[in-house]
């Protein structure tokens, strides 16, 4: 099921977890550890999940790698947006952006998939 938007998508989420990676460290550095974790692990899940479709079995396998992908970026915005809100916590705007931009992407390599 390999094309070049499934590539770029595979770019983007891993740049995307590289950045997330540096993230959750300052904020474990400030002893934001709970949230670090959860967005550490929805951050990067994204990723590996768009990374296991290049290899998916079928047209409905790779469709639902995807999904799964889409929901992890949604629990990904969740956390930012807790980030983002909250007193004492820095926020890193690029993380918001890149992941809207993942969304984006997803989303159309999810409809283009299906048709």
């Amino acid at each position: 099921m390999k094309n070049d938007k499934e590539n770029i998508i595979v770019e983007k989420t891993i740049e995307f977890s590289l950045s997330v990676i540096k993230y959750c460290s300052s904020l474990e550095n400030n002893k934001k550890f709970v949230i670090a974790n959860q967005l550490l692990k929805s951050g990067t899940s994204r990723g590996a999940n768009v990374f296991e479709a290049k290899n998916a079995e079928s047209k409905i396998d790779f469709i639902h790698k995807m999904k799964i992908a889409a929901k992890e970026a949604s629990e990904t915005l969740y956390w930012l947006i807790l980030c983002e809100r909250s007193d004492g916590y820095q926020f890193e705007t690029g993380l918001k952006n890149s992941l809207a931009e993942i969304i984006r992407i997803l989303s159309k390599v999810i409809s283009s998939s299906k048709s």
